[in-house]
């Protein structure tokens, strides 16, 4: 199918923060590829933040959680969608209600995954069915934008960060005193991606005698923020607690540190991101499918569940990473950054 110029594309990813990040290269390539194109993002409220004001994208659409199980809730969306005159949806979810929404649209050309990743009836509402050869979220998402001429791309992030929000993370930043900081995140979606808030402290700890770290536990809600005041009497001093941040002020908080550790959960996709080194703790999930992109995932024993088992499992299979097993990572970290200090001090 011939593609104009200035063709009108919706790209459907509703919900989960992170997956929202993970999909940001799919924007980014279609903008590069198509400089004049009209590019609508639909997403749920909950992700929103995350893609409102992205540099590649000309529309967000914000709909509500359920959206699609009323009649009045599908025909909203449907005149929102239908205003925009949509050409080509690209489903990146592959669910029922990400490929309702390209449906519901009007596009002609309906782009989804084929296989195990076009879910529940995603496959019978979109038209261009692309098995995707590769197994991490990003590249398949990707892989989703061949029938547009776009194989193979450069990945880009361009996560949006107001500008008043760096203002006020670098002033975070120039309150430490040490040169050098690591953010810790204990919190996720579920116990069963959750590592030991004593085994983080343990691990500032350690990076702070062994590396000058100092350590800053984020959080955010009350059961987290116990969480990361756990991780601070566990530290011996090594790390402190983060201030109180909506989203775009812990990106922007993230952006100026030198180390990201958690669990599997939005924060470490922003990390990625931002080009901050990162380190991804798997247990339940599979960090081949969607962990820290070209980055470092320890995963010590695999917790079998489905995806409703996973929200009420506990944290056994976290609990086989140990200290040590962090510190390790953190330590080979250290080491390539010092062999690319020293042949670049060479080359010099």
């Amino acid at each position: 199918m011939t593609v104009s110029t200035n063709p009108r594309i919706l790209i459907s990813r509703m919900s989960a923060i992170g997956d929202a990040i993970l999909t940001m290269p799919v924007a980014c390539a279609l903008r590069k590829r198509y400089p004049n194109a009209h590019l609508v993002w639909v997403v749920e409220k909950k992700a929103a933040p995350m893609i409102r004001n992205h540099a590649a994208v000309d529309c967000v659409l914000e709909l509500e959680r359920n959206w699609f199980i009323s009649r009045r809730g599908i025909q909203d969306t449907k005149r929102q969608l239908q205003a925009h005159q949509i050409e080509i949806s690209i489903d990146c979810q592959g669910l029922t209600k990400s490929a309702l929404a390209g449906w519901l649209s009007g596009a002609t050309q309906r782009i989804g995954y084929a296989g195990r990743h076009g879910g529940e009836i995603s496959r019978w509402l979109n038209n261009e069915l692309i098995p995707p050869k590769k197994t991490h979220l990003v590249d398949r998402s990707l892989e989703l934008l061949a029938p547009l001429g776009i194989d193979s791309p450069e990945i880009d992030w361009q996560l949006p960060i107001p500008e008043q929000a760096i203002t006020w993370a670098q002033r975070w930043r120039n309150s430490i005193s040490e040169r050098r900081v690591a953010v810790l995140n204990p919190g996720a979606t579920a116990a069963s991606k959750m590592w030991e808030p004593e085994r983080f402290g343990q691990t500032a700890k350690q990076i702070h005698d062994r590396y000058g770290y100092r350590s800053v536990a984020v959080w955010g809600g009350a059961r987290e923020r116990e969480m990361a005041e756990w991780i601070v009497r566990h530290s011996q001093g090594s790390a402190v607690l983060a201030p109180d941040t909506n989203l775009h002020q812990l990106s922007a908080l993230i952006s100026k540190t030198d180390l990201f550790l958690s669990g599997d959960t939005g924060p470490l996709h922003m990390a990625v991101a931002l080009g901050v080194p990162t380190i991804g703790l798997y247990g339940s999930t599979r960090p081949g499918d969607s962990g820290p992109y070209q980055q470092i995932a320890l995963q010590k024993a695999y917790q079998v569940c489905t995806r409703r088992q996973r929200r009420k499992a506990d944290n056994t299979a976290m609990r086989a990473i140990q200290v040590s097993d962090v510190f390790q990572a953190i330590a080979d970290l250290e080491e390539d950054r010092a062999a690319v200090a020293r042949d670049s001090h060479q080359a010099a």
